[in-house]
Parts: C-alpha cells; sequence; structure tokens
C-alpha cells in the first residue's frame, strides 16, 4: 500500500509538472529570442534616420559605432559597398534591395534582420542587424534548470507526503494484524489504539469491541461449563454410595474406582474452567514430561478388560517391547485411549472382538485400535465435531477429541477398515524424548 500511494504520487505529480514545465519552457526561449531581436530591430531602426541624412562613409561608420557593435550592425550603402561585417545571405540582401521589403531570416550561426531605407533618386540603403546564436538563447538554461530543480522540488515534496501518508496507514494496519494475530493465537488481553484514517480507526475500535465481546462469551461458556460440571457431582455421590453399600460384592471396588477417577476429571474441569485465559498459556496436549505410551494403554486396558470379560469380546492386545515416549499429559494420554476403546464398546455388539496395538516408528508412536463390527461408512463425517456416525445417542466428540490430541502431539489419525473385518483406527504421536 504505502508503495502503491507513493507510485500514484509520483505520477500524478509528475504529469502535472511536465504538463506545466513543457510549455514554459519553450516560452522562455520565445522570450528570449525576442528579447535579442527587438533590440536588433530597435538598432536597426535608430540607424534609419541618419542614413536618410548622410551616406557618407565616415558618417555611417560613427554612427555605427556609437548606436552598436560593428560585429552585429552592417550597412550596404547605396553603392553596394559595406560599412561593418555582413552576414546576412546574398539573396536576401539582393531581394531586400530589389524589393524593398524588411526582412528577418535565420542563418547557420544566428539571425540577422534586413531594414532597407529608400533614398532620394531611388537609391537604397540596407541596415542589417546581426544577433549570433549564442544570444538567442543566452538565460535559456539556467531558466530551464531553475524550472527543473523546482518541479523536481515538488515532486519529491509530494512523493514524502504520500510515504509519510501511506506509512501512517500501513503502520496502522499492521498494528492492526499483530493485534488479531494475537488474538487468535489466546492472548486475550491484546488491544489496538485506533489510528490511522477514520476507516482504519472504525476498524479498531470495531476490533477492541470484538475482542471484548469474544472474552465475555468465554467467560459465560467457562462458566456454564464449571456450573454443569458441578451438578453432576450430586449423580456421582449417589453412585459412590451405592458403591460403598455393595460392600465386597464384585464389581464394587470397580465402580468405586471408576467413580473416583470420575470425580477427579470433575475437578480438573472445575478448576480449568474457573482458571482465567492467559496470553502464552500453552495449548492441551503439549506440555508435560515425557509419558510412555505402551503403560498408560495397558493400565486402560486393565480396566475395559473387565467389561469386555463381561460382555465376551474377545480382546487381543499388542504393546511394543521398545520405549514409546510421548510429550503428552497422562490424563489426557487415558482420555484419548478410553475414547478409542470406547467407541468400540458403545457401537459394535456384545461379543464384538477387538484388538489394541502399540507399535514404535522412526520418529511416531502408533496406536491402533481394530474392531470385528460394522466399521464406519462415512470416516469424514466420523470425525466431524458434533457428529455422531454410529446411532447410540453419542456426541460425536470422542473421535474428534482423538484427532486434536494427534495434532497437537505432531501426529494424526487415520480411519480405514481392518483386518478383523470392521473399523482401524490409527493414531500416531510424535516421539519425545526419554522417560523419567
Amino acid at each position: 500500500m504505502r508503495r502503491a500511494l507513493v507510485g500514484i504520487a509520483l505520477a500524478v505529480t509528475s504529469m502535472v509538472a511536465l504538463s506545466f514545465l513543457i510549455p514554459l519552457a519553450l516560452l522562455v526561449r520565445e522570450q528570449a529570442r525576442d528579447r535579442v531581436t527587438t533590440a536588433a530591430e530597435q538598432r536597426a531602426a535608430a540607424l534609419s534616420p541618419v542614413l536618410a541624412l548622410t551616406t557618407e562613409r565616415s558618417d555611417v561608420q560613427q554612427a555605427v559605432a556609437e548606436i552598436g557593435s560593428r560585429d552585429q550592425l552592417a550597412v550596404r550603402l547605396p553603392d553596394g559597398s559595406f560599412v561593418g561585417t555582413s552576414k546576412a545571405p546574398p539573396q536576401a540582401l539582393e531581394r531586400a534591395v530589389g524589393k524593398r521589403e524588411t526582412l528577418s531570416a535565420d542563418t547557420g550561426d544566428g539571425w540577422v534582420h534586413l531594414q532597407p531605407v529608400v533614398l532620394p533618386e531611388d537609391r537604397v540603403a540596407v541596415v542589417e542587424a546581426y544577433v549570433p546564436g549564442a544570444d538567442l538563447t543566452r538565460g535559456v538554461w539556467a531558466s530551464w534548470g531553475v524550472m527543473s530543480l523546482l518541479a523536481l522540488g515538488l515532486v519529491g515534496g509530494s512523493v514524502l507526503v504520500a510515504d509519510r501518508l501511506g506509512a501512517r496507514v500501513v503502520r496502522s494496519s499492521r498494528s492492526l494484524k499483530s493485534a488479531s494475530l494475537a488474538l487468535g493465537s489466546g492472548d486475550l488481553d491484546v488491544r489496538v489504539e485506533p489510528d490511522g484514517p477514520p476507516e482504519l480507526q472504525e476498524a479498531g475500535q470495531a476490533f477492541n469491541t470484538m475482542a471484548d465481546r469474544v472474552v465475555e462469551l468465554l467467560a459465560v461458556e467457562r462458566e456454564m461449563v464449571a456450573d454443569l460440571s458441578h451438578r453432576l457431582r450430586t449423580p456421582l455421590t449417589a453412585l459412590s454410595l451405592e458403591a460403598e453399600l455393595m460392600g465386597q460384592a464384585p464389581g464394587a471396588r470397580r465402580i468405586g474406582v471408576a467413580v473416583a477417577r470420575l470425580e477427579r476429571e470433575l475437578d480438573s474441569i472445575i478448576t480449568a474452567a474457573r482458571t482465567p485465559l492467559a496470553a502464552g498459556q500453552p495449548a492441551p496436549g503439549t506440555a508435560g514430561r515425557p509419558v510412555e505410551l505402551g503403560d498408560v494403554v495397558a493400565l486402560r486396558l486393565d480396566f475395559w478388560s473387565v467389561l469386555a470379560a463381561q460382555q465376551d469380546r474377545p480382546c487381543e492386545r499388542s504393546l511394543s517391547p521398545r520405549a514409546t515416549p510421548v510429550r503428552f499429559p497422562e490424563d489426557d494420554l487415558s482420555a484419548v485411549v478410553d475414547a478409542l476403546i470406547g467407541n468400540v464398546f458403545r457401537h459394535t455388539p456384545q461379543g464384538t472382538a477387538f484388538s489394541v496395538r502399540v507399535e514404535r516408528t522412526r520418529s511416531h508412536a502408533v496406536l491402533t485400535v481394530d474392531d470385528a463390527g460394522p466399521g464406519v461408512a462415512d470416516p469424514e463425517a466420523a470425525l466431524t465435531r458434533g457428529v455422531s456416525t454410529g446411532g447410540s445417542g453419542g456426541t460425536g466428540l470422542g473421535l474428534d477429541i482423538v484427532a486434536r490430541a494427534a495434532r497437537a502431539a505432531d501426529g494424526d489419525l487415520g480411519i480405514t477398515r481392518g483386518p478383523l473385518g470392521g473399523a482401524r483406527v490409527r493414531v500416531s504421536f510424535s516421539l519425545a524424548g526419554p522417560v523419567v
């Protein structure tokens, strides 16, 4: 934008300067020529009365010396002799004498004016005024130089003003761009100082209003999440009491562990929702020390294996003997594993077999979950947040959580048809440093 404004100012000002400079330059040249030629004509006219009184050579020489230089003023006497040095072409002299015409002509090195003077007895004398070529353009180049400097100063000044105006506009635009990028990266405190033209000032004010509204909406949403999470405590408390009343009944301990874990998850959600967002806060899944993926998968499989046994689901596990460290929070990694295995239980009938495998490649740790169910008819829709393709009343968040976790760990998520005949979900995580 800045270069465009400078270019427009340069083009427009140059055109205006040239439109005035060219006619003025021609006018100056013509005025300089008219000034010296008029003076020469006046000298020739001043000599005519002298010739009317006398044509004596000595008298004419004295008059020429008094009026002008012999190099610039000459007289052709009636007898054909000359006083001074003639510069006129012979044809022009013959015409001035024969036809008694006043003539002006350009010669190779100047300009000459011929003024015939008719004397008694039909005699004719011719006064010749000569102007050298250098005198015809005297002062013209200096005038042109001054006008060119003025034009350059005008163009330079307009370009400088356009550049300053452009810099102000660009500065305001860059400030608005930087603030937008900062807001997009999570800095909710960023605001802009409206500056520049009125349109950019209005845009800056609109940005500030939008940022305030975003903060307000996020605060309302986080409070709503915290409130909803808190409301789940009542049924969890009742479920915990029921587990205690079961005593040593089968499954009581497993239910108690699940309730305790769910309570910890709710506490984490409430704490996160109540914590104000800060600029530069790390994205979920990007902080923490390396975690062994195989250990987390084994722990969660132990939990799900009890339910699999109750539903007669064959479960096969294959965990890599090599280390598979990933830099991902352990709780979030457990949620990923639970989402994948939970989808098998939710979207396939009881008795459907599944397998879980952890592998290590050169740069990634790969978690693969296969099942012998009906598979996923539309993998793209299954990855769409809020869309459930299983027909079981799900929220459609499970695979979206897994996909976001994979992206956060510099990996990816793929859904294909597996060797068991059903769905294969393959999640990769970028390998981190050694586990500590």
